[in-house]
């Protein structure tokens, strides 16, 4: 009989985006990979099972517990030699499932895509995530961190067994490059912008935390050639747009919806920008970096890990609008944001899916291993 892997996110599509090459090795390997999600099911390479999850965005909902509850169910029945999880709120699940299980001959690897806490979060958030972790610890093998502040809190508060920090799960480049001006001049006539602007981009999900709000709400205090690129979906994309209407500026602001080719935004703009409150290891990121853009991002847990400052691109305090319009009009320089982007290019080849695979491959096999000697 085969042994068993189980992956669960707390969406088919974050497995979709992010594990497809690690899942399929496992498949390779001669493991039976399973796949437990919420949201519309994904074809995963080398996944021959897929359960779906009632899996809701706010912690104390009730589907949430009956999540957790098919996942014990199914920990007894294919008793798994390891459970990848992945995203906060599925990883607190199918750990509080293990525990109800009690399969302690399963090794449980959870990845953290980014605590949703840090220093500065405020005490009783702070503590009640903490908490949902230090009551996980017990049943986490490994923990797998992206960045520096995050490996620094699983250390301190000993949140797994082993803390692996790891340089993400690595970014497919190929369709990433600087734009030719061919591409330049064909992405922003797709998307109204003039030779003559200076276009930031931000493609993320519309929400409190990536706090688009800000940019806009900033977007005055810069030159009237600034434009804003924002290409994402979300609950609060329709207030976003409101507010560029309110303030005089939708003429400057693009909210293209949920874009597949996101590589056409980067092609479009001169320079990345991130507003968020707390990030792992962004993506957006690291691909417009990979294109040469130069980025004005917020100093936190993620962006200290991927930005140098004054080398290739610009920090500034969390919501500080007065620091991100003075980052941004630093930058408005093509020499300036030429040598940014070369230097930001070079600095994300370390996070390309061909140097990152072979590091995680080597952690899942010596994890299979240990499950092996039991």
């Amino acid at each position: 009989m085969k042994k068993k892997v189980l992956y669960t996110a707390s969406t088919f599509g974050h497995l979709a985006t992010f594990h497809q090459p690690y899942m399929r090795w496992f498949a390779e390997q001669g493991y039976e990979v399973h796949a437990a999600a919420g949201g519309e099911k994904k074809t995963l390479a080398g996944v021959s099972r897929l359960i779906e999850l009632p899996f809701e965005k706010k912690m104390t909902a009730p589907a949430n517990f009956r999540a957790a509850g098919m996942l014990a169910r199914l920990m007894r029945e294919e008793g798994y030699a390891l459970v990848s999880t992945h995203t906060a709120l599925a990883a607190f699940f199918t750990r509080l499932a293990l525990r109800r299980a009690g399969k302690s001959d399963t090794v449980m690897m959870n990845t953290s895509h980014g605590y949703l806490f840090d220093a500065e979060t405020a005490g009783a958030k702070r503590w009640l995530l903490l908490g949902a972790e230090r009551l996980c610890a017990p049943v986490t093998d490994y923990v797998l961190t992206m960045n520096r502040q995050d490996e620094r809190i699983a250390r301190q508060y000993h949140l797994g067994k082993a803390i692996v920090q790891t340089p993400g799960m690595g970014v497919d480049f190929s369709r990433f490059a600087p734009a030719n001006a061919e591409q330049r001049s064909a992405a922003r006539k797709a998307f109204g912008f003039s030779a003559e602007q200076v276009i930031l981009v931000y493609p993320a999900e519309f929400s409190g935390r990536k706090n688009q709000r800000m940019l806009i709400e900033a977007l005055p205090s810069l030159p009237e050639n600034v434009g804003l690129l924002l290409p994402g979906r979300g609950e609060l994309l329709e207030a976003c747009v409101s507010l560029a209407a309110e303030l005089g500026v939708s003429g400057r602001v693009v909210c293209p919806g949920f874009m597949s080719d996101v590589e056409m935004c980067y092609h479009a703009a001169d320079l990345a920008v991130s507003a968020s409150r707390i990030e792992g290891l962004p993506f957006n990121l690291m691909e417009a970096m990979h294109c040469a853009l130069p980025v004005v991002a917020s100093r936190i847990k993620g962006h200290e890990d991927l930005v140098i400052d004054g080398e290739n691109g610009r920090l500034f305090p969390y919501n500080n609008k007065e620091a991100f319009v003075q980052a941004v009009c630093s930058l408005l320089s093509v020499q300036q944001r030429a040598a940014m982007g070369q230097a930001a290019r070079r600095s994300v080849e370390c996070y390309g899916l061909p140097t990152v695979y072979p590091k995680l491959i080597e952690i899942y096999g010596s994890a299979l291993a240990g499950h092996s000697s039991q």
